[in-house]
C-alpha cells in the first residue's frame, strides 16, 4: 500500500489535472480575423440554393441571415450549417465604412469559391488560405456600410438556436435515397447520420454526398423512417418514425426535436 504523502500528492495531482481540463472547456472562444463581402441582393434572393444544398433558406429555417464561406473556412462541406458571430473590425476599417459595436450572426450555407485568377488581396478574397465570409446583403449591412463593398471583421464560431424542430427532405430516387437535414441548432454541422425503417431493427450508416445531403444505397421508398444524428458537438438524437410511410421524393418533414 501506498504511504499516505504520496496517495495526497497524486490527488492533488488528480486534481490539477481535471481543473486544467474543465477551464480549457470553458474558455471562450477567442475572436479571429477575415475580412467579408456580400452577395446575393437586397433581398437576399440570389443566396438561395448554394453549395450546401438547403434550396429555399427560408423554408430550411435560415432565412437571410446566411454566408458563403472560403475553401478553408468550408471544409468541403463539413461546416454547413455552422453559426458564425461576426462584427466589423473597426482597428483595420475605414471608419467611413465600418457600424462598430454591432454583431450579426450567420448560418454557413454556400461555398465562396477561389478566383485563382486574382491576388488574394485584390479579387480573389475567397483564395487559399484566406477566411472570407460573402454574405448575404441583408447580413452584412447589419455591420458595414454598402459602399465599402469589402470589410475587417472580427468572428467566432457560436452555437446556433433555432425556430421549431430538424427538418428532413427526401430527394434522390430508388435505391439512391438522399436526405438533406435543416434547421439543425447547437453545433449546426453534422458528424454522422444513420437511418432505419419501421420493418427493420438495424441501423444502416448514412454519407456526407455534398453539403448538407447524406444518401444511403438501400431501397427505403416509400418506408417509414428513422433517423439517428450525431452533430459535430457530440450530441446525438433519433428521430424516430418522423418520415411517414408512403413518403415521396420531395416532401419535407419536421420533427419535435431540437439540438440544444
Amino acid at each position: 500500500m501506498a504511504p499516505a504523502p504520496a496517495i495526497a500528492v497524486a490527488l492533488l495531482a488528480l486534481a490539477f489535472c481535471w481543473m486544467a481540463v474543465t477551464a480549457e472547456d470553458k474558455a471562450p472562444i477567442k475572436w479571429q480575423r477575415a475580412n467579408a463581402t456580400f452577395y446575393g441582393g437586397a433581398d437576399a434572393s440570389g443566396t438561395m440554393g448554394g453549395a450546401c444544398g438547403y434550396d429555399n433558406l427560408y423554408m430550411a429555417g435560415y432565412g437571410t441571415r446566411t454566408a458563403a464561406l472560403s475553401t478553408v473556412l468550408f471544409d468541403d462541406g463539413a461546416s454547413c450549417g455552422q453559426c458564425y458571430k461576426i462584427a466589423c473590425d473597426r482597428k483595420r476599417a475605414d471608419p467611413a465604412f465600418c457600424k462598430p459595436g454591432v454583431t450579426v450572426t450567420i448560418t454557413a450555407t454556400n461555398l465562396c469559391p477561389p478566383n485563382d485568377a486574382l491576388p488574394n488581396d485584390n479579387g480573389g478574397w475567397c483564395n487559399l488560405p484566406r477566411p472570407h465570409f460573402d454574405m448575404a446583403q441583408p447580413a452584412w449591412e447589419k455591420i458595414g456600410v454598402y459602399k465599402g463593398g469589402i470589410i475587417p471583421v472580427m468572428y467566432q464560431r457560436v452555437p446556433c438556436v433555432r425556430k421549431g424542430g430538424v427538418r428532413f427532405r427526401m430527394v434522390g430516387h430508388d435505391y439512391f435515397n438522399v436526405v438533406i437535414v435543416m434547421n439543425v441548432a447547437g453545433a449546426g454541422s453534422i458528424k454522422s447520420m444513420d437511418i432505419k425503417s419501421s420493418d427493420s431493427n438495424d441501423w444502416l450508416l448514412m454519407s456526407r454526398n455534398w453539403g448538407a445531403n447524406w444518401q444511403s444505397g438501400t431501397y427505403l421508398t416509400g418506408k417509414m423512417l428513422s433517423f439517428r444524428i450525431t452533430i459535430t458537438d457530440g450530441q446525438t438524437i433519433e428521430f424516430k418514425n418522423v418520415v411517414t410511410g408512403g413518403w415521396k421524393f420531395g416532401q419535407t418533414f419536421a420533427s419535435k426535436l431540437q439540438f440544444k
